[in-house]
C-alpha cells in the first residue's frame, strides 16, 4: 500500500482554532463628536425603561405615542401616463412618511462607519467574544463532510449496501485528504472516513510496508473497517533498452523506455499472511474482501506460507469479521479443503459473497460440495454465471455437471440451514429447488429465510433434443420450464411463512425487448411480472392477502414487418412491465424486433 499523503498525519502540527469574533469591528474610527450627548440621552432613556410607571403590567402612562418619533417627508414618483388604470392615482394628493431611527439626529450619516459601536463598548482582549469551529456540534460537522464525501454506510448494513466494492470508499480520496488541515475536529473525522475502507496488493513488500505504516500510526488502525486484499495474477518483467525502430509499443518506466511481457507473479503472499496481517494490525476490521483476480489459466492463490501436505495447520483467526467478499473464486476455492482452511480463519463469519468470474463445470462440482457442509451463515450471494446472455443450448460443461450432481438440490440445502435468514442466486436453477426447500423446512416451527433472491441463467431440464434446452423470450420451452419455476416457488410459499420477499428474474442483454425479460417479484404484499390463471389461482391459495398490481392481456401494440418478423409497441416503453402474461410469449416464437417509435 502506498503511504497516504502528509496531510492525513497531523499530529506534529500546531492548529490554531478558526475563530469568528462576532464583535470586533472591522476598522477603527474616531470617537463621535456627539458622544457625550448620545450616553447622556441613553441614561435617560434607560431610566424611563426601567420604571415602574412606564411598565404595561403597572398602572401608568403607556408608551410615547409613535409621532414622537422622527418623520421625513416621502414624495412618490409621479404616476405614467401609459398605465392602462382609468381611475386617478389616489397617493398623488397623499404624502407618505417614512420613519426613521432616532439616533440619526445624533449622527453623522455620511460618515461610512456610522452603524459600528462605540470603542469603548467593545469587549477587550481577555472578554472577546467567538465562535469556535470546534465547538459546532459533532451533527454539523457530520453533516458537512456527508455532503462532500457522501453519506456513509454502516458495514452491518444489509438494505443499503448496493456493491460492497464502492460502499465504504470515496472516489476524490487524495483532494479530500487535504480538508484535515482545517481543524483538529476534521483531522479525526476525514482521516476516519478515509481509512474507512483500504485495498492492498497482495503481495510481500505491500503488506510490510502497511505493516511498517499502521505501527508508525496506531490511531489510524480502529478507523478501518473494510478491507480488500487483491491477489495479481500478473507480472511485468521487463527486457533490454526499447531501440526506436521497434514495432513493440515500449514501456515507460523510471529507468526509461524497456520492452516488458507478463509472467505469472512470483511474489505474492499466501492467505496464512494476509490474515495473520489482517487479525494483528486492525482490531475493528469486519468485512474483507479476497480478489483471486482472472486470466487464462490463472494461478491458485496459495494457502500456507510452505505446502506440506498431510500435516496439520491451522490458520491465523479473525475474530471481527462479519462478512466475506470472494470475487475471483476460483483462484480461492478450488477444493473443499480450500474452503474450509478460510472458513477456519473467520469463526464468526455471517455473511459470504462469492463470485465467479468465468463458468466452470468444477464451480459447480465445488460448490455443490461446499453447500452440503454445515455453516452458520445468515446471508449467502453466490454468483456462478453472470454474463446474463441467451443461449441456444446447454454447453458441454453443464452437462458434466448433470451426471454427477443436481446442483439445485444441493443449493436447497444450504438455503435451508437454521441460520439462513437471506439467499440470492445467479445460475442455473430449476423448479426442484423450492421443493426440496419447502420440504425441508415443513417440519421447522420458526424458519428464520426472510428473502429469496434468483437470477436465471437457464433453467435446468430433460430433453429430448439438444435445440430444447436453449433460453430467452422467443424460445417457447425456457418459457414453459420458467412458468414452472415460478409455480412452484409460489406454492413453496405454503410452507415458507416467513418469506417475505420472493424474485425470480430471467436478464437477457441481447433481448431484442429487454422489458418482455420474464420476471416474477412479490414485495411489500403485491406481485408482479409474469402471471396466468394457474399462477393467480396458487398465489390466492397460499398467500391470500396478496394482489397482482396490474392484470394486463397484451405486451401491447403488435404489427408485423417486411420480412414477417412481429413488431411489437410496448404500453411500457421506458417503465418496468408490471403484468406480464404468458401465453403471449407464443407469438414470439418467430421472431420479434422493437418499435422505432418506442
Amino acid at each position: 500500500m502506498t503511504p497516504p499523503s502528509d496531510p492525513m498525519l497531523l499530529d506534529q502540527v500546531h492548529f490554531e482554532p478558526l475563530t469568528l469574533h462576532t464583535r470586533v469591528p472591522r476598522t477603527e474610527r474616531d470617537q463621535s463628536l456627539h458622544e457625550e450627548e448620545e450616553e447622556g440621552k441613553a441614561t435617560v432613556e434607560l431610566a424611563n425603561i426601567m420604571t415602574t410607571a412606564s411598565n404595561p403590567v403597572s398602572p401608568g402612562s403607556s408608551s410615547p405615542p409613535l409621532d414622537q418619533v422622527g418623520l421625513q417627508d416621502f414624495v412618490p414618483p409621479t404616476r405614467p401616463s401609459s398605465t392602462p388604470f382609468p381611475h386617478p392615482d389616489p397617493r398623488s394628493a397623499t404624502t407618505l412618511r417614512r420613519a426613521t431611527c432616532p439616533a440619526e439626529d445624533l449622527m453623522d450619516v455620511d460618515e461610512p462607519d456610522h452603524c459600528q459601536p462605540p470603542a469603548g463598548a467593545l469587549p477587550g482582549p481577555s472578554q472577546s467574544v467567538g465562535v469556535n469551529l470546534n465547538h459546532l456540534p459533532a451533527e454539523i460537522h457530520e453533516c458537512i463532510l456527508d455532503h462532500l464525501f457522501g453519506f456513509r454506510v454502516s458495514p452491518a448494513s444489509k438494505s443499503s449496501i448496493v456493491r460492497w466494492g464502492t460502499a465504504l470508499r470515496h472516489s476524490r480520496r487524495r483532494e479530500l485528504s487535504e480538508l484535515s488541515l482545517v481543524s483538529s475536529v476534521w483531522r479525526v473525522l476525514i482521516q476516519e472516513r478515509l481509512y474507512r475502507h483500504i485495498k492492498l496488493k497482495a503481495t510481500i513488500e505491500s503488506l510490510r510496508s502497511s505493516f511498517s505504516w499502521f505501527c508508525q500510526n496506531p490511531h489510524l488502525r480502529c478507523y478501518v473497517k473494510h478491507i480488500e486484499v487483491w491477489f495479481p495474477v500478473f507480472q511485468p518483467k521487463y527486457g533490454p533498452l526499447a531501440v526506436s525502430n521497434t514495432n513493440v509499443l515500449p514501456t515507460v518506466t523510471a529507468d526509461g523506455l524497456t520492452n516488458a511481457t507478463y509472467i505469472l507473479p512470483a511474489n505474492n503472499c499466501s492467505l496464512e499472511e494476509a490474515f495473520y496481517f489482517v487479525a494483528e494490525t486492525f482490531p475493528e476490521v469486519s468485512v474483507l474482501t479476497l480478489e483471486g483476480g482472472e486470466r487464462k489459466k490463472a494461478p491458485k492463490v496459495r494457502h500456507w506460507i510452505r505446502e506440506e501436505r498431510g500435516q496439520l495447520r491451522a490458520m491465523p483467526k479473525v475474530e471481527t469479521i462479519r462478512t466475506l467478499i470472494c470475487k475471483g473464486q476460483w483462484n480461492l476455492i478450488r477444493s473443499l479443503e480450500d474452503w474450509e482452511a478460510i472458513m477456519s480463519a473467520l469463526p464468526n463469519l455471517q455473511e459470504w459473497h462469492g463470485s465467479y468470474s468465468k463458468p466452470k463445470s468444477k464451480s459447480y462440482l465445488t460448490m455443490a460440495e461446499v453447500l452440503r457442509r454445515p455453516m452458520s451463515l445468515s446471508t449467502l450471494n453466490l454468483c456462478i454465471e453472470g454474463d446474463y446472455r441467451r443461449e441456444i443450448s446447454f454447453p458441454h460443461y453443464f452437462n458434466k455437471v448433470r451426471t454427477k450432481v443436481h446442483f439445485c438440490s444441493t443449493l436447497a440445502q444450504a438455503a435451508a440451514l437454521p441460520s439462513m435468514e437471506h439467499i440470492s442466486y445467479t445460475g442455473r436453477v430449476c423448479k426442484q429447488f423450492f421443493v426440496d426447500l419447502a420440504n425441508r423446512l415443513k417440519d421447522v416451527r420458526n424458519p428464520r429465510l426472510r428473502s429469496i433472491d434468483i437470477t436465471v441463467k437457464n433453467c435446468c431440464r430433460n430433453v429430448t433434443h439438444w435445440n430444447e434446452s436453449g433460453s430467452g423470450i422467443t424460445d417457447m420451452f425456457f418459457i414453459k420450464a420458467f412458468e414452472a419455476l415460478v409455480l412452484a416457488g409460489i406454492r413453496s410459499l405454503e410452507k415458507l411463512s416467513s418469506v417475505k420477499y420472493l424474485r425470480i428474474r430471467y436478464v437477457d442483454l441481447d433481448s431484442p425487448v429487454p422489458p418482455l425479460n420474464p420476471y416474477f417479484q412479490l414485495r411489500n404484499g403485491w406481485a408482479s411480472g409474469v402471471w396466468s390463471d394457474v399462477i393467480v389461482s396458487e398465489l390466492n391459495r397460499v398467500r391470500p392477502s396478496i394482489r397482482f398490481e396490474e392484470l394486463a392481456e397484451s405486451f401491447g401494440e403488435v404489427g408485423y414487418s417486411k420480412d414477417g418478423r412481429i413488431v411489437i409497441n410496448p404500453d411500457f416503453p421506458r417503465a418496468r412491465a408490471l403484468s406480464l402474461k404468458l401465453s403471449n410469449y407464443h407469438m414470439l416464437s418467430g421472431g420479434v424486433s422493437m418499435s422505432h417509435s418506442a
